[in-house]
């Protein structure tokens, strides 16, 4: 009986990721302004970038 190697990290590693950068750009929105909103905007971007990457690749 041979079982395959599990997979490095944990399948929490991405999720945690993304809820850390959410919670940079909310908090950069809401505590100043001018390179704070960029700063906020490209984090959200990013996360939303990331998203459609990810259905893009989905097999189904």
């Amino acid at each position: 009986m041979s079982r395959t190697p599990a997979p490095n990290g944990s399948p929490f590693t991405a999720p945690a990721w993304i809820a850390a950068a959410s919670l940079l750009g909310l908090v950069s929105a809401l505590v100043g302004d001018g390179v704070f909103d960029v700063a906020s905007w490209v984090v959200f971007a990013a996360l939303i970038g990331l998203v459609v990457r990810a259905w893009g690749k989905r097999t189904r």
